[in-house]
């Protein structure tokens, strides 16, 4: 699949909400409740997925929206990097705190409540899936998409020259 192909941001985009998917079925089917630095994971997601989604549709400013995908998904790896810290680390939690005041007073969490509010413990055991845990996963799904999305710039700039 060629890295400047509608279909290329598609496969990206469907991925990301994917990734959403299946935290809201962790959160409703296993009642999972959501942490802010889970909330601010799916924020990442739905950046990845948005920025794809128009990156496909777009053909002048395709460039701008995978490099906000980018973004995106850097901001992503800061914070799932940041949650599997705090679950290495026991001892630190972000618990109730202003950060999960200031997620849950963002416009989104009283538009979509059911995907973007935050009412759980960062570090609250989780059972792994597969052996790691959700926050990982985020992060393992995060990092794969980001490079993807700068892989693919790379090559089309190479395509370019």
């Amino acid at each position: 699949m060629q890295a400047n192909s509608r279909a290329y941001f598609l496969l990206i985009a469907v991925l990301s909400f994917a990734m959403l998917g299946a935290a809201l079925y962790f959160q409703y089917v296993e009642g999972y409740q959501p942490c802010p630095l889970c909330i601010m994971q799916r924020f990442a997601f739905v950046g990845i997925g948005l920025f794809s989604l128009l990156a496909a549709l777009a053909q002048n400013t395709r460039t701008l929206w995978q490099g906000l995908g980018m973004l995106s998904g850097v901001a992503g790896i800061a914070v799932a990097g940041y949650h599997v810290s705090l679950l290495l680390n026991p001892k630190s939690s972000c618990g109730i705190d202003p950060l999960e005041n200031w997620v849950n007073q963002l416009p989104t969490a009283r538009l979509l409540p059911q995907v973007f509010f935050s009412d759980g413990l960062c570090t609250a055991p989780l059972p792994p899936l597969f052996g790691i845990s959700i926050p990982a996963w985020s992060l393992i799904w995060l990092v794969i998409l980001t490079v993807t999305l700068a892989v693919g710039l790379i090559r089309r700039e190479k395509n370019y020259r």
